[in-house]
């Protein structure tokens, strides 16, 4: 598995009321979060589990069980947003035993998903995915585990507009939004349906053509997945289509990924802190989970060591300017689960080749996954976080 400014004032649309605000960063199955709360506690008090224990357990470490009585969690066939690169049962998976698996953290369990509370949770609200297409897969797991919970005369919507795809439930007037930039900075693979068979060309010191459509987000969920897989990228210095724009070719390297993240951070240092000054007793709360934490000692073979101390530093260093996040690291509990990725069952929008045909390895997908699958777990992670924070 391959591993989740200028200041423009008037485009910001910021609601001072919020009683919690959220930024997450996945990359290649890693979440960090920023979590910005209020004095109000109300609706979370009353949606608290049995297990009170559940905030404090590590829900990180722990096992796969199979469980075909209560997985999996929706039906393929029955999610109106079901994707054609993860519907993999429809496209002739006929082993489905990778639906029937379930996260058990070893100390606790996890929360058992519930759309009408998070809807709830998030009234008024608007949670936004950005980045590639693993985000766009957990974010179509969301909806999936959603729509498969609320009744089916429940209003709700889902348009496309630019680099969005916005899904709303009209009861809640809540709003979960994918929005497409898979470098998290400007790229030239920035089209959400044109973006494939390019070489990458990187402005890694440019955000904001991204960043100012989601400043009325009440919270962020970042992917830079992407960075793990290229072999090789153009950064570029300047403007696209600049006659003084410096290009330069580089492989393999870290350090374009580490001046990518400090581009996002000092994003997130600019309107976070904002946000947070602007706040009635607003407060900022951490819990960091990373790889040193993880009790089972487990790290797979395809996870890159040296991008996760990149993630784990910007993270620190966010936290030293007076961001504090939550971290939730994902990547163990995923790495298990090989057997869960589309292969060869997907759409394909461009025919293999017989070359391909011969040699199966060399067009399958073994970077997304099948759903349902183990993007709902990641969500039921999430979802628990959310409606502890």
């Amino acid at each position: 598995m391959a591993r989740t400014q200028k200041l423009v004032l008037e485009t910001w649309k910021i609601r001072y009321n919020f009683h919690s605000i959220a930024v997450l960063l996945l990359i290649a199955i890693v979440i960090a979060v920023v979590y910005l709360k209020g004095d109000s506690q109300g609706f979370v008090e009353q949606q608290k589990t049995p297990d009170e224990s559940i905030p404090r357990c590590d829900l990180f470490s722990g096992k796969w069980v199979y469980d075909n009585i209560t997985y999996p969690l929706y039906k393929e066939n029955q999610c109106s947003f079901m994707e054609l690169d993860f519907a993999c049962e429809k496209f002739c998976r006929k082993d489905l035993n990778y639906q029937k698996w379930r996260w058990q953290p070893h100390n606790c369990d996890l929360p058992r998903f519930n759309a009408t509370a998070l809807l709830e949770k998030l009234r008024g609200k608007k949670l936004v995915f950005v980045g590639d297409s693993l985000n766009r897969n957990q974010w179509v797991s969301m909806l999936c585990l959603i729509e498969s919970s609320i009744p089916s005369w429940s209003s709700k919507s889902l348009i496309w507009k630019g680099n969005s795809i916005v899904f709303k439930a009209t009861d809640y007037n809540a709003t979960i939004q994918f929005y497409w930039s898979p470098f998290l900075v400007e790229s030239n693979c920035d089209e959400i349906k044109d973006h494939k068979g390019r070489a990458r060309i990187i402005r890694f010191n440019a955000i904001e053509k991204h960043a100012r459509q989601w400043t009325d987000a009440d919270m962020l969920i970042f992917d830079s997945f992407v960075w793990w897989l290229e072999p090789k990228m153009t950064l570029l210095w300047g403007s696209f289509g600049s006659s003084d724009a410096i290009y330069k070719e580089v492989g393999k390297s870290y350090r374009p990924y580490e001046m990518a993240l400090n581009t996002w951070s000092d994003w997130l240092e600019i309107h976070i802190n904002r946000r947070v000054k602007i706040g009635a007793e607003t407060k900022v709360e951490i819990a960091i989970v990373n790889r040193a934490n993880l009790k089972d000692g487990y790290r797979g073979s395809d996870t890159d060591g040296r991008m996760m101390q990149i993630v784990e530093s910007a993270i620190h260093e966010l936290e030293t300017r007076g961001l504090k996040i939550e971290y939730l690291n994902i990547t163990q509990l995923s790495d298990y689960r090989k057997d869960a990725h589309p292969s060869v069952y997907r759409k394909f929008w461009v025919p293999p080749t017989e070359e391909q045909l011969a040699n199966p390895n060399s067009y399958s997908d073994c970077v997304h996954w099948c759903l349902p699958g183990v993007p709902d777990v990641w969500n039921m992670i999430l979802y628990s976080y959310i409606m502890h924070s």
